[in-house]
C-alpha cells in the first residue's frame, strides 16, 4: 500500500524538481553550502510538489484510464479513493508549505505557492484539457522549483533569478513536446489538445527548435551578467549544441517516436548536468542585481 501512495506523488516529476532546485541552491549558494537550509528547501519543495502531483492524480482520473501508460494508477483502479488521496494531498502541502514558511524565506514560499496553483489550478483543472497553450502555462510551475532554491540562500529576487525562472520555463516546451511525440497515441485517445495532437508532429518540431534556442539565449545570461564561469558558457553551449543537433535530425526522422524518445531522455540529461554544473560554475562574489 506504501508504494501505492509513493506512485501518487510521481517520483519522476519528485526526482526532476528535486534536482532543479538542487541547481538553483548551488547557484546563489556559490560554494558556500549551508546544508541544514540545503536540506529544508529540498524536503519543502518536494513535499509541495508531491502534493501538488497528488491532486492531479485526482483531478486526471477520467483522462488516466485512457492513457496505456497512466491507466495502473492507484485512482484509476480504485485501490485508493479520491477523497483519502486528497487528504493525502493536504497533510503533504501543509507539511511542504508550511516548513517554507517557517524555516526559509517568503521568497521560495511564494514560489512555492506560484507553481503549486499554476500546476493544480491553471494547468491541471482548465488549461490541459481545453488549450494549446497548455505546456506554456505549465512551463510555469515547472519553473519554479529552481527558483525556490535559488531564494532561500539569496533571499532576494535578482537577475540570476529571473534567468532561471525564464530559461527553465522555456527548457519545459520541447522537453514536454518531446514526451507528447513519443507518446503521441497516449494524448490523442484521452483528447488532450497538446501541440502534436492539436496542430502536428512537424509544427512541434519547428517550435521545439526555436525554444531550444531561447532557452539557450535566456541561460547565456548568468554569464553575461557575472554569475558564472567560463566553464559554464563553454560546457552549457556545447549540451545545448547537442540539443538544437538532435532538433534538427527530428525533421528527417523515420520513426518519430524512436527520434522522441531520445529527444526527451537529452533534454532529463542537459537539465541534470546543467544542475549540478552550478555547485562548480558560480562567481563569488556574485554580482549584487536584485530585482525585488
Amino acid at each position: 500500500m506504501l508504494k501505492k501512495y509513493l506512485f501518487l506523488t510521481k517520483p519522476g516529476i519528485l526526482f526532476g524538481n528535486f534536482v532543479t532546485t538542487l541547481g538553483g541552491f548551488f547557484l546563489a549558494a556559490q560554494g558556500s553550502v549551508d546544508f541544514l537550509l540545503l536540506l529544508i528547501t529540498l524536503l519543502a519543495t518536494t513535499l509541495v510538489v508531491a502534493s501538488g502531483c497528488v491532486v492531479n492524480n485526482v483531478i486526471d482520473q477520467d483522462i488516466d484510464q485512457k492513457m496505456q501508460r497512466t491507466q495502473n494508477r492507484a485512482l484509476v483502479q480504485k485501490t485508493i479513493s479520491p477523497s483519502i488521496a486528497l487528504v493525502f494531498a493536504a497533510a503533504l502541502g501543509l507539511l511542504g508549505f508550511g516548513m517554507l514558511w517557517l524555516f526559509v524565506n517568503a521568497y521560495a514560499f511564494g514560489f512555492a505557492v506560484l507553481g503549486f496553483v499554476v500546476y493544480v489550478g491553471f494547468y491541471s483543472l482548465w488549461s490541459k484539457r481545453t488549450t494549446i497553450h497548455q505546456t506554456l502555462i505549465g512551463s510555469i510551475s515547472g519553473a519554479s522549483p529552481p527558483v525556490i532554491g535559488y531564494t532561500a540562500v539569496s533571499n532576494e529576487f535578482d537577475v540570476a533569478a529571473l534567468l532561471i525562472f525564464l530559461a527553465y520555463a522555456l527548457w519545459q516546451m520541447p522537453h514536454s513536446w518531446g514526451i507528447a511525440i513519443y507518446r503521441f497515441d497516449d494524448y490523442k485517445n484521452a483528447g488532450i489538445p497538446i501541440l502534436p495532437v492539436a496542430r502536428s508532429i512537424l509544427r512541434t518540431k519547428v517550435e521545439s527548435l526555436i525554444y531550444v534556442v531561447l532557452f539557450a539565449a535566456v541561460l547565456n545570461g548568468l554569464y553575461c551578467f557575472g554569475y558564472t564561469n567560463l566553464f559554464f558558457l563553454i560546457s552549457f553551449n556545447a549540451l545545448c549544441a547537442y540539443w538544437v543537433y538532435l532538433s534538427i535530425i527530428g525533421f528527417k526522422a523515420e520513426n518519430d517516436q524512436v527520434w522522441a524518445k531520445r529527444y526527451f531522455l537529452y533534454s532529463v540529461i542537459l537539465i541534470t548536468a546543467l544542475s549540478f554544473s552550478f555547485s562548480f560554475s558560480y562567481v563569488s562574489p556574485a554580482p549584487h542585481l536584485p530585482l525585488f
